[in-house]
């Protein structure tokens, strides 16, 4: 009967997932046309979007190859698992031990691979360009994701993300200015990471700047569906990651009973939607920024994982 239990709230939590991410898709465009004194698209209008291209024919170039046609499948299901296995309303999940934050890397950049690959396939300029921009941002993001890592494995001692939330709970933690530094570096790893501004403009199609858009261009129907689900998973992945390591309140443990898990899921909703109106705001107040001034952006994420691992080695040794 415990197997049981805890495979249906594994089964939930990956079904809630696939849900709530064009949720938070079309909260945040709401929320930020409301910003603008506009009165925005609905928020269940990202649902319509991929409803109804997944009605329409797939319309394929006459040179793509296999892997065209395979890879927003891959990107979809390698996203999915990634934001499957971290820990939203509860810890301690019958597939918790996979939630470690390398392999949730590694997902990701398997991930990356494939769409770079498939934005090559067709030989379009615009698909070059995209993925060339696409691995000049994993160049920088990942080895910030790696030291953020480092520094939470040192303070937690455990890259385990139901460790680390239990640890980040108890007052064992305190205030320390290395786990600040990493959320800092954390949330502009997930602005580049999602395409987001001052990274790039989503609600723009400039093929001069975009580079999440030029390597989709010559997507259509299902497999545009599957790729676009795989960003708004990516971006709820991101802003669970970050609720998980650095806001783990109210997470049910494991076998505490179906009111802990309510009360999970309901502080989960909560978390999310701060998350979007604080991204939200920030894009509204910011400006997006050149393409050369990218990697500056990234740099100062990858320095500040750098200086929280330094100062969490300092600390240890005093």
């Amino acid at each position: 009967m415990v197997v049981i239990s805890a495979l249906f709230a594994q089964i939930f939590q990956m079904v809630l997932v696939v849900l709530l991410a064009p949720l938070l898709t079309g909260f945040i465009r709401k929320t930020k046309a409301r910003l603008l004194r506009r009165r925005g698209p609905p928020l269940i209008q990202p649902y319509r979007d991929l409803s109804r291209l997944l009605r329409k024919e797939v319309v394929l170039a006459g040179n793509a190859s296999w892997l065209f046609r395979v890879a927003p499948y891959l990107i979809f299901a390698m996203t999915w698992v990634a934001a499957a296995i971290i820990p939203t309303f509860a810890t301690g999940l019958i597939f918790s031990w996979t939630a470690d934050l390398i392999a949730i890397i590694a997902l990701l950049g398997s991930a990356r691979f494939f769409l770079a690959l498939a934005g090559m396939d067709v030989g379009t300029s615009f698909g070059g360009i995209g993925s060339s921009r696409e691995m000049m941002i994993a160049t920088l993001a990942e080895p910030s994701m790696l030291l953020i890592i480092f520094t939470l494995a040192l303070v937690a001692g455990s890259t385990q993300l139901s460790t680390i939330a239990v640890f980040m709970t108890s007052p064992e933690v305190g205030l320390r200015v290395s786990l600040a530094i990493a959320l800092v570096a954390l949330i502009i790893v997930a602005i580049a990471e999602n395409a987001r501004i001052p990274v790039d403009n989503p609600a723009t199609h400039l093929e001069l700047t975009m580079v999440h858009e030029a390597m989709v261009l010559e997507y259509s129907g299902r497999h545009l569906a599957m790729i676009e689900l795989a960003a708004s998973l990516k971006l709820l992945l991101y802003v669970s990651l970050i609720a998980c390591m650095f806001v783990p309140w109210k997470l049910a443990a494991f076998g505490e009973g179906p009111a802990a898990y309510l009360i999970g899921i309901f502080t989960y909703l909560a978390k999310l939607a701060v998350g979007g109106v604080l991204l939200a705001v920030f894009e509204t107040a910011t400006a997006k920024m050149r393409v050369f001034r990218v990697p500056e952006f990234l740099g100062a994420a990858l320095m500040l994982g750098l200086l929280a691992v330094l100062l969490r080695f300092v600390s240890r040794s005093l």
